[in-house]
């Protein structure tokens, strides 16, 4: 019970912290904020100061920042949509902006707390196995994995990520005696192989090993950016798969589910030391996962505002005109109500996966 509440305050916090990005560069710019409010449902305390209503409400799962103008016409010339247009753009990104800043912040506080003392693995070749054809592959020893198939090496688990999703010619390049070596269509073939036991593995008959880099304080802030980049290319690779079809709405997780997550992550661990760790780690990919997806360009959403914010910009270079804005409100209350069916089925799922169902 302790690690559902835990989780259940972190993820609101996450979310509370989206909706400051927004209040934050809002203020900044002198755009009257109605009220700013942490958790949604009924108030539990408020307090007025100047124009704003700061509230706390009563569940913890988010909040948001009313902005004057925000959805409607105003003649405040405070308002939000009376703001330069470079301004709004700033403010509607600034709540994505907020949750990546949290999560690389989280990500430097775990390096800090947890990093390795001899150092961070640096990934490497280091040999073939007999028998898979993989001798000639043009690697050497202590070849440093630079890029796999066009995707840049940013931390260790990367190279055997992307080996599994290449075809049998891979792409690579690698560092060697200090110098970039590109070699492409490097033939290394899945090979099935079956044990005295009879199980079956398949592998492409090369060995990756690691080299040490120290835990400097110039390499925890690197690792630390590598590994916030690399979240971010984890959720649109998962974007990219839920297109293709690759996985589907069984395989997606809403506030349940990743409450759910975030509890078994922290009940399963052996110490509250190494809970603390999952859970934090496990944060800074909720945090880096909800600035990439806000960012998306659909109705409701931040990235969906932008859009618009950019459009009626090139339509007013070109035709002085631009999208009146209550059809802009009709999409994106469209899109809301998309997003509130896409929630109540994911919901409806996360709750069916809890019960086995």
């Amino acid at each position: 019970m302790l690690y559902i509440i835990l989780a259940v305050l972190m993820f609101g916090l996450l979310i509370a912290v989206h909706e400051f990005g927004h209040f934050a560069s809002a203020k900044l710019f002198g755009i009257q904020v109605n009220e700013f409010s942490v958790g949604m449902g009924p108030t539990l305390l408020k307090k007025q100061k100047g124009e704003t209503l700061y509230s706390l409400r009563a569940l913890p799962i988010g909040g948001f920042c009313a902005m004057e103008g925000e959805d409607e016409k105003s003649s405040n010339p405070r308002a939000f949509g009376n703001a330069a247009a470079w301004k709004q753009l700033v403010v509607l990104a600034g709540g994505a902006a907020m949750n990546f800043l949290t999560g690389l912040l989280i990500l430097l506080i775990l390096l800090i707390l947890y990093a390795p003392v001899q150092g961070f693995r640096i990934p490497v070749y280091s040999g073939a196995e007999p028998g898979y054809g993989a001798e000639d592959c043009g690697l050497q020893p202590g070849d440093r994995f630079l890029s796999v198939d066009g995707h840049r090496v940013l931390v260790y688990g990367n190279v055997p990520l992307y080996l599994s999703r290449a075809g049998d010619r891979v792409d690579l390049v690698v560092e060697r005696n200090g110098e970039k070596l590109r070699l492409d269509g490097v033939y290394l073939p899945y090979q099935t192989r079956v044990d005295e036991n009879g199980n079956k593995t398949q592998r492409r008959g090369i060995n990756i090993g690691w080299e040490v880099d120290p835990p400097t304080v110039g390499n925890k802030l690197h690792y630390t950016w590598n590994t916030a980049v690399d979240y971010v290319r984890t959720v649109w690779l998962s974007l990219g798969e839920l297109v293709r079809g690759a996985v589907g709405l069984r395989d997606l997780s809403g506030p349940v589910g990743i409450v759910n997550t975030m509890s078994q992550v922290g009940s399963q661990s052996p110490t509250a030391a190494d809970a603390a760790r999952s859970l934090l780690d496990l944060a800074a990919l909720i945090a880096v996962n909800l600035a990439v997806m806000n960012l998306l360009p659909l109705p409701a959403l931040d990235g969906g505002r932008i859009f618009f914010l950019l459009l009626n910009g090139v339509l007013f270079a070109l035709f002085r005109k631009k999208i009146p804005a209550k059809y802009e409100g009709y999409v994106h209350m469209i899109g809301m109500a998309g997003l509130l069916a896409l929630s109540l089925v994911v919901t409806f799922s996360d709750i069916g996966k809890l019960f086995g169902i």
